[in-house]
């Protein structure tokens, strides 16, 4: 399908209000077709809809085998990936990437490998770094990169991180985006692909990394998959350090932070709630003593009890440390 641009956009926290102002400024007669991952979760998206409201493009949920056509905005159903192959769309199931299902790296390595320098990539607000590798991968086959400005996000981790590792052709805010998207796609309807910068982030990047099905070769890092528990890898790309495990969960390094905190907040709310449960079957006990007239075993249970009681106020203290919030719920009525 030569000439016909393809524009990924990729957008987390922020990025349904992003989305939906990028679809008002986007160009009616816009020569490339529109391909959307959004962080959500399972559950049916209203954002086919709400896109095809506020813009010129109609929008449409992608199906897999799906013919891609100029002018259409295509958005990835929840839970499964949305990748592009040469003139159509697949929409698989498969492992989540920085924790999440669909991911934007699969769709911008696909379209990447795909389209090469057709491909114009495209990160909006959100948390962390995801997307950065896919707009990397983007960049590597000749694309062109665009990320919207940080100081407009509302969560400008995804649009900085991207400045950070990327040779990023233009950021700008939203309002300029649909106009500028408009121009690089008749550039490339035109014949006039984009060539990327020898800058030195392109250029220092490490080719003989794939970045698109299997992961690539990388070397074990000492500490395992926070979604499945196995052994990760680590994978250096230039500048870029990513995470893969044997199943195919992908991390970024802040994401395998992120997941390992809230993996350790979990672990610390069950070991409350044991340590609650200990708590009441001691306190039972030593009443159970009490009415028996045992005096020295209600001395013990108490004992223990107080023990109890205090290892569960220095818990909580830890559980809020690590970034869980006991809230009011704590302690609990006996």
């Amino acid at each position: 399908m030569p000439g016909q641009a393809i524009i990924v956009v990729g957008a987390s926290a922020g990025g349904v209000e992003a989305l939906l102002t990028l679809a008002g400024v986007l160009p009616p007669d816009l020569p490339a077709a529109v391909l959307v991952v959004l962080h959500t979760s399972a559950h049916p998206s209203a954002l086919p809809r709400l896109l095809s409201r506020r813009g010129p493009l109609p929008a449409h949920q992608a199906t897999d085998g799906a013919p891609l056509q100029p002018g259409r905005i295509y958005v990835a159903p929840g839970h499964h990936h949305l990748l592009v192959a040469r003139g159509h769309l697949h929409v698989v199931q498969g492992p989540q990437e920085h924790g999440f299902c669909p991911a934007i790296d699969p769709l911008f390595r696909s379209a990447a490998e795909a389209y090469g320098p057709h491909v114009i990539g495209v990160i909006l607000s959100g948390h962390l770094d995801d997307g950065t590798a896919g707009l990397l991968a983007v960049k590597r086959h000749g694309g062109c990169a665009v990320v919207q400005d940080p100081d407009e996000a509302v969560a400008p981790g995804m649009p900085r991180s991207a400045l950070a590792y990327v040779a990023v052709d233009y950021t700008l805010p939203l309002a300029s985006m649909g106009p500028l998207l408009g121009r690089l796609a008749a550039a490339v309807a035109a014949g006039a692909e984009h060539r990327p910068d020898a800058t030195p982030e392109t250029a220092a990047a490490d080719h003989g990394v794939l970045d698109a099905a299997d992961g690539g070769a990388g070397t074990p890092a000492p500490f395992s998959c926070p979604a499945c528990g196995g052994v990760l890898s680590e994978i250096r790309d230039g500048g870029l350090v990513r995470f893969r495990c044997q199943v195919g969960h992908r991390f970024s390094p802040e994401s395998v932070a992120a997941d390992q905190q809230a993996a350790l907040g979990h672990a610390l709310w069950h070991a409350l709630t044991a340590l609650n449960e200990r708590l009441l079957l001691l306190q039972r006990l030593a009443r159970d003593a009490g009415r028996r007239h045992d005096a020295r075993a209600r001395r013990r249970f108490e004992a223990q009890a107080r023990a109890a009681e205090e290892q569960m106020r220095q818990m909580l203290r830890t559980v809020t440390d690590v970034g869980g919030d006991a809230g009011d719920e704590w302690p609990p009525d006996p």
